[in-house]
């Protein structure tokens, strides 16, 4: 029996390529809970058998902040030697294709307890009431909102069926449009003033909100539209990537409308706003405040990882398919989930996404967190950074003479 050389090194292994696998809670956590949602109404509790099905903003809002706090950071990055391996691992990529299935079953699952008017089965008499409806909204809503991330991870890839499974997935948050902004838009402009999906200094989530999403939309058109013209084409065609992405929400929900009836359009709104209003809160955070130079030429210079919040914290990492490792896929966007790296140049957040979502919500909160990490990045000159214009004689009155140790203080 051969040995091993002492000289000769170890076979690297990813820690987590089974645990990518618990992504797929997010899809089935409606259906998990049902048991208990049964439980609850046979002991008598009817109201409290309602709260189950707010399982979504449960796992965003509570668990994983709390398992990141417990759990903290990953601190594993794939060698060099292992990242074409890693790379052409088909694995990876079947775990991410397993959500669009369990997605479209959770949408349809939840729009059936939405509108159904006997759910005795479960214990209930009759329909869900209004506690219980927003629930299953919310929680069918976060899934499609984790749906975008896996939409983003397959629309990044050269491959057209995963293209055309990342437009699929978009479909239900009614947000397709992200598939050509993100890529063609965001990718380009990222850091600068002129990109919608990155938040400014000084800039509230409640500002940059509609300022993302309606700059997103006109966006992807203007693109598209540019893409078509090159080829002496009109916009108002079916090869329009952002008119096939909509119709495809169009055809879902026009669907799903006819077979559940149109008590099913307040459950639509719900999960769709409030889905990719997750997306954006993501944005928000990815980018806050930092910018990428003028050259002397007056162009932007290259993004690099400075120039993305990075977070290495495992839990949220594996629910979001390493999306926090921001750094990495803005130097690298083609490269896949399995091959991020965490990367030291990159200035980090605090905890993982889901510990602030929830604090974008509120300016005061986040601004105490982020504001000064920002002017930290940048050695305390406030002149550097991605300053909300209409704020920007303040704050730069406010910070001109903030000095790097005040800055860091």
């Amino acid at each position: 029996m051969s040995t091993r050389m002492a000289s000769e090194p170890a076979i690297w292994q990813d820690k987590k390529r089974h645990l990518w696998l618990l992504g797929l809670i997010v899809p089935t956590m409606l259906f998990l809970m049902l048991p208990l949602v049964w439980a609850l109404n046979q002991a008598g509790l009817h109201t409290a058998a309602q709260l189950p099905l707010y399982i979504g903003p449960i796992l965003l809002y509570v668990i994983l902040p709390t398992l990141d706090l417990m759990i903290g950071a990953d601190g594993q990055n794939p060698p060099d030697e292992v990242m074409t391996a890693l790379e052409n691992d088909k694995y990876y990529r079947y775990a991410t294709y397993a959500y669009i299935p369990f997605q479209y079953a959770s949408a349809i699952f939840g729009a059936y307890l939405f509108t159904a008017s006997d759910l005795g089965w479960l214990g209930f008499e009759g329909s869900l009431g209004w506690l219980g409806k927003i629930g299953v909204a919310l929680t069918t809503a976060i899934v499609a909102g984790v749906g975008i991330n896996t939409a983003h991870e397959l629309g990044h890839k050269k491959e057209s069926l995963e293209r055309w499974l990342s437009k699929i997935t978009l479909a239900q948050s009614c947000y397709g449009h992200f598939y050509i902004e993100h890529n063609r838009g965001h990718h380009v402009r990222v850091a600068t003033p002129e990109d919608p999906a990155s938040g400014r200094f000084g800039e509230t989530f409640w500002e940059f909100l509609p300022r993302s999403v309606f700059g997103g939309v006109r966006s992807a058109w203007q693109l598209e539209a540019a893409r078509l013209r090159r080829l002496d084409k009109g916009p108002w065609r079916i090869s329009n990537d952002v008119l096939n992405a909509w119709l495809m929400s169009v055809l879902l929900w026009g669907v799903m409308i006819a077979l559940f009836g149109p008590a099913l359009i307040p459950f639509v709104v719900i999960q769709a706003v409030y889905g990719f209003s997750l997306l954006e809160s993501v944005n928000y955070i990815e980018h806050y405040g930092l910018l990428r130079q003028t050259r002397a030429n007056g162009r932007y210079e290259r993004c690099t990882p400075e120039h993305s919040w990075n977070s290495d914290h495992l839990v949220t990492n594996l629910f979001l398919y390493h999306l926090q490792r921001h750094s990495d896929h803005h130097a690298n966007p083609t490269r896949r989930y399995q091959t991020l790296r965490s990367m030291e140049q990159a200035p980090n957040l605090p905890s993982g996404y889901a510990s602030l979502i929830g604090l974008t919500y509120f300016p005061p909160l986040w601004r105490r967190l982020m504001d000064h990490r920002v002017l930290q990045h940048y050695g305390g000159d406030i002149t550097l950074v991605n300053i909300e214009p209409r704020r920007r004689v303040k704050i730069l009155r406010r910070y001109a003479t903030t000095a790097p140790e005040q800055a860091a203080a």
